[in-house]
């Protein structure tokens, strides 16, 4: 009982003087750089121009997974922020405004008549610029390819659940749920930012020696050999000259001086050793 009273005590001590809520502070800060880290791993960032015009080093593309994420042009001074929650996107405020913009403007806010917005919705693809943790959720910062020459971008916030900090995995997932990550096999979207890098070690312009020997023409096939030449029996041949063209006859007919080679389709006639007819 004195054992628990005097743990009792140290602890009321200890928060008196403000160690355990520092301590809890600095525990919060470290989990929420390490879900950062984890979350940049995951979706590496794109760095664009500082007047959002266009990509200086591309990141990973992402596709989105869910309908209706709101986005302003990237000349708007305050992007829309965007918010997900219980499996639901939703446009947030930016998206009330625009729709009971003829009851005024929000203080702080651009006034939609002014603004050039887009919808955009699932199997679309753009970057992530930022990735900002905080207290009750995470927030992307979203950046578009030009449609018709004019960028997007826009925020959207993952909200934790009961304002409080899931484990990672669990953050990652629910992030999942809304943007994946292009291969990087095909992610070039045609866009001047989204270059695809040279094979490490080699040139940019260097094909694999696979694709050369498959771009290489291939070499002319060998012209087939000549025909031979059709067997002729010809007038006074010997019988010797006959079986080297005919080969040996299926049968002979003897007649003294005369003899007769039977071949399948052919007569042959010999009159004194001489080819006197054929037939």
């Amino acid at each position: 009982m004195k054992a628990r009273f005097g743990i009792l005590a140290l602890i009321t001590i200890l928060a008196g003087a403000g160690i355990f809520p520092g301590f809890a502070a600095r525990a919060q800060d470290a989990a929420s750089g390490s879900l950062e880290s984890q979350l940049e791993a995951q979706y590496a960032l794109t760095k664009t121009t500082d007047d959002k015009s266009d990509i200086v080093t591309a990141g990973a593309v992402l596709v989105l997974q869910k309908d209706k994420l709101l986005m302003y042009s990237t000349t708007t001074q305050i992007p829309p922020q965007n918010t997900y929650k219980d499996g639901k996107l939703s446009e947030g405020a930016f998206g009330v405004h625009q729709k009971f913009q003829g009851f005024g403007s929000f203080i702080g806010h651009p006034t939609p008549n002014n603004v050039q917005m887009r919808t955009f919705v699932t199997g679309e693809k753009f970057w992530v610029t930022k990735i900002d943790v905080e207290p009750d959720g995470v927030v992307f910062t979203l950046f578009s390819d030009p449609y018709s020459d004019v960028r997007y971008y826009s925020t959207l916030k993952f909200i934790f659940p009961r304002g409080a900090m899931p484990p990672p995995d669990k953050v990652l997932s629910t992030v999942g749920e809304v943007l994946k990550v292009q291969p990087d096999d095909s992610a070039n979207s045609g866009d001047s930012g989204n270059q695809q890098p040279a094979p490490a070690g080699g040139d940019a312009n260097q094909q694999p020696a696979a694709a050369q020997a498959q771009a290489a023409p291939a070499a002319p096939a060998a012209p087939p050999p000549p025909a031979a030449p059709p067997a002729t029996v010809e007038m006074g041949q010997t019988p010797d000259q006959v079986t080297a063209i005919l080969g040996q006859p299926e049968k002979i007919i003897n007649l003294g001086a005369k003899q007769i080679y039977v071949y399948k389709d052919l007569k042959v006639t010999f009159v004194k050793g001489k080819v006197t007819d054929a037939e």
